[in-house]
């Protein structure tokens, strides 16, 4: 794959799609939640049941946001890399923003368990911005140092060898290849090594130890896709390559489910391809009606959020932004009804979109 010279017009979709995923977690889910549960029906209740994670094997759409968004963060670096190359940086400058980057996610994320507190017995260690940050980190300096096949072999060797230790390491007391919540070799290995509390199986945590192997495996599918996109194809070709990758890689996560469940909490190798190839067919979307067919107002909200994603998910965590919603609606919103219930989550949205937008008219930014 022929790259061309860095444009200096951003992809737009990039932060659009980054947005849609967050949208989500800042209060999207919370929305339709409750407008499902107005309009009780049971393809209301099927749609709901999407808004939740599976609760071992499966698949459902909040299964895909997390992959997503690290998938987000593995598009961008070839894009950023390059940039700060060309510009002139050297690679020592490089490594040393990528060690304080990560260190800056790994803080954010230790403040959003609650490291505080000071209860260190009860403290989760793991979480998703150390998750972010560790994927991050490797992936930075796989791009760094490998070419573009280098990068592919190391994702496609990641998920092979990650398949082969869960399946062949005898876990004491159960054997080999047993996934089970209480049998696998991911969450026997946080029991034995990760201190402090786990979530959210009970046996393991979903951001383990060995399950972070194939998550950075994610962000190198991001990695990979971002190459096409600075690549000298041409907009569409890049579009429907996107979309044809993303194809098989669900056709192929889902073959290989049959030997390796699709499964996030441990995050298996077929789970990283399914949701990897959603990823890239919502960047396939967006980046075709963004910056291909120039459609770009109706994603502004999304782009707000998505400009400053890692702020809105500590700030949301660590104060409540319903405080704010109801000095504005606290003397009307008990006589709502059933409709209170949507109102409250729709204001709640509204207010942290807003902080969002104030942010941004004054230029800052939280890069993850």
């Amino acid at each position: 794959m022929k790259e061309s010279n860095i444009r200096s017009e951003r992809i737009v979709s990039i932060d659009a799609l980054r947005g849609f995923d967050m949208f989500w977690i800042t209060g999207g889910a919370g929305v339709f939640l409750a407008l499902f549960r107005m309009i009780d029906s049971p393809i209301t209740r099927g749609l709901a049941a999407q808004l939740h994670h599976s609760k071992w094997n499966g698949f459902t759409f909040w299964d895909l946001i997390f992959p997503l968004f690290l998938f987000i963060v593995g598009v961008a670096l070839p894009l950023s890399l390059s940039k700060r190359l060309k510009r002139g940086d050297s690679k020592r400058e490089i490594i040393f923003h990528i060690i304080k980057r990560t260190a800056v996610l790994i803080m954010l994320g230790f403040i959003y368990n609650g490291i505080l507190d000071l209860n260190f017995s009860e403290f989760r260690y793991a979480g998703v911005l150390q998750r972010i940050a560790i994927c991050y980190f490797f992936s930075s300096f796989i791009v760094l140092y490998f070419n573009i096949r280098g990068q592919a072999i190391t994702f496609a060797l990641l998920l092979v060898i990650y398949w082969a230790v869960m399946k062949l390491v005898p876990v004491p007391g159960f054997g080999p290849g047993v996934l089970t919540p209480e049998g696998n070799l991911s969450g026997y290995i946080d029991r034995l090594l990760l201190p402090g509390k786990f979530c959210c199986y009970g046996f393991g945590d979903n951001e383990g130890i060995l399950s972070t192997v194939p998550a950075v495996a994610t962000t190198l599918m991001g990695v990979l896709s971002g190459h096409l996109l600075k690549s000298n194809y041409s907009q569409i070709n890049k579009a429907i390559r996107l979309l044809i990758a993303g194809t098989a890689s669900i056709l192929l996560g889902a073959a290989w489910s049959l030997i390796f469940p699709i499964n996030k909490l441990i995050w298996t190798s077929s789970y990283v391809l399914y949701a990897g190839g959603w990823s890239m067919i919502l960047l396939s979307v967006f980046y075709w009606i963004i910056d291909i067919k120039r459609w770009k107002k109706w994603a502004f909200p999304f782009i707000i959020i998505g400009m400053n994603p890692i702020t809105i998910y500590v700030a949301q965590s660590v104060f409540d932004f319903g405080i704010i919603a109801g000095i504005f609606v606290h003397g009307f919103i008990n006589h709502l009804g059933a409709f209170r219930p949507l109102f409250w989550a729709i204001c709640v949205l509204c207010v942290k979109w807003l902080f969002l937008y104030f942010l941004y008219r004054q230029k800052i930014f939280l890069k993850a």
